[in-house]
């Protein structure tokens, strides 16, 4: 497909995710839709990171990955067959998947499964933990574990039951729709998505053949779960993401992404091509006790909601959340939105936003815009404790390194054979 002008690619760009259509249509063990997880395999939020250079949040995931998959007995063991090479690790984005925070995912653990029907891309996400001492955030004791054996035998299993019973899937864009007028963004915010979620499977799962106390639990997880549909945005978001990707011209971003040492983005003309610079760490507001000395460096996959218009893009929808993520109020939110403006090609008519007089989420950041105004996306985020194990300590705000746009327009000119 051959364009006359980077606006016309990138046009055709933003058609296709004006014109994405997700669906959740399974959960499944994570190695039954990703064969590279059939070994010794874990898969990482971000671009591509050795182990030593991973923040040690992230190093804990992987340590609480291994004892779930008893690769090994004990911590020590863990991180002895971890630092030898004895695990290959790959970036989630490499195999169609999302991680949020430290994004590890490994063989056993439930993905949901969401198909972009229009562009027949399918993407994968882990499931929400819920919130306190989970593996996102590089907690890995007996508490972790327990839960996330839980959801591979209990919850996972469930929830794909309920969903394969719904004739055609669970339709995503008219839960965000719904949702985004009832004050979520998507990012920091999902409290209207998760339970619409759980007003379309309760019915469901009521009629399931599975024993009370399965069905109770279950039930009770997904109400207490306020933050569960932000997997599901991430794993939709990927899979129109990737629809729109196939133009391979252009200059809108596809990916925006993050590991505790690089963040790194794609643009559409580019293809697979990664282009880095070293992270930020987060600024906002954090828990009785925390200060900005105890946070890690940014990291997670779950900028790919702010990659597709929401999340931090999307501030204005969810002024409930800005103060939470110590950006102030509704005047600061509308701010923020306003300058987004400055960086995308238009609005997204599938999901408008009532406090933003009724206009579309954004869509489609142009790298060339960027690069011109100075102005980075907003990204909203968790703020990880920089030391392994003690899990979240505040949530903010994270903007990424300017030079990342940088370098994807001067790979993208030298591709055209442009001069300067």
């Amino acid at each position: 497909m051959t364009f006359k002008t980077i606006e016309d690619a990138n046009q055709a760009v933003i058609d296709r995710i004006k014109a994405g259509s997700p669906v959740l249509v399974d959960v499944v063990p994570a190695k039954s839709v990703i064969n590279e997880l059939n070994g010794k395999v874990l898969l990482h939020a971000g671009p591509p990171i050795e182990w030593a250079n991973m923040p040690d949040p992230m190093q804990g995931s992987c340590v609480g990955a291994v004892l779930f998959e008893k690769w090994a007995a004990t911590e020590a063991e863990a991180r002895e067959l971890l630092s030898t090479g004895r695990i290959a690790f790959i970036p989630c984005h490499h195999v169609n998947a999302v991680g949020p925070m430290g994004g590890i995912t490994s063989a056993n653990m439930p993905v949901l499964v969401v198909e972009d029907r229009k562009h027949e891309t399918t993407a994968y996400c882990q499931m929400n933990e819920g919130i306190g001492a989970v593996l996102r955030f590089g907690a890995y004791s007996e508490e972790v574990i327990t839960r996330l054996e839980w959801m591979r035998d209990v919850l996972g299993p469930v929830l794909g039951k309920a969903i394969r019973a719904m004739e055609d899937g669970l339709s995503v864009n008219p839960m965000v729709a719904r949702a985004i007028a009832m004050g979520d963004e998507f990012h920091q915010r999902n409290i209207a998505a998760s339970l619409i979620f759980l007003k379309e499977v309760t019915p469901i799962i009521a009629t399931l053949e599975i024993t009370e106390t399965e069905r109770a639990q279950v039930l009770k997880f997904l109400a207490d779960t306020d933050q569960f549909f932000l997997n599901i945005m991430m794993a939709s978001a990927k899979a129109v993401m990737d629809g729109a990707r196939q133009i391979k011209e252009g200059t809108i971003v596809t990916a925006m992404c993050r590991n505790g040492e690089n963040f790194g983005i794609r643009i559409a003309g580019m293809g697979d091509e990664w282009f880095t610079a070293p992270v930020n760490t987060p600024q906002g507001l954090y828990f009785t006790g925390y200060s900005g000395d105890d946070a890690s460096p940014d990291m997670g996959d779950s900028a790919i909601t702010e990659t597709f218009g929401v999340g931090g893009m999307a501030m204005i929808a969810a002024p409930a959340v800005t103060r939470f993520v110590g950006t102030g109020g509704f005047d600061d939110a509308l701010r923020i939105s306003n300058e987004m403006d400055e960086i995308v090609m238009d609005h997204n008519p599938n999901f408008i936003i009532p406090t933003w007089n009724f206009k579309g989420t954004h869509l489609g950041i142009d790298a060339r815009k960027v690069v011109a105004t100075g102005i980075t996306p907003v990204i909203n985020t968790g703020i990880a404790n920089k030391k392994a194990g003690l899990g979240q300590i505040g949530a903010g705000t994270v903007h990424p390194p300017i030079e990342c746009f940088e370098k994807a327009i001067a790979a993208y000119a030298q591709k055209l054979g442009m001069e300067g």
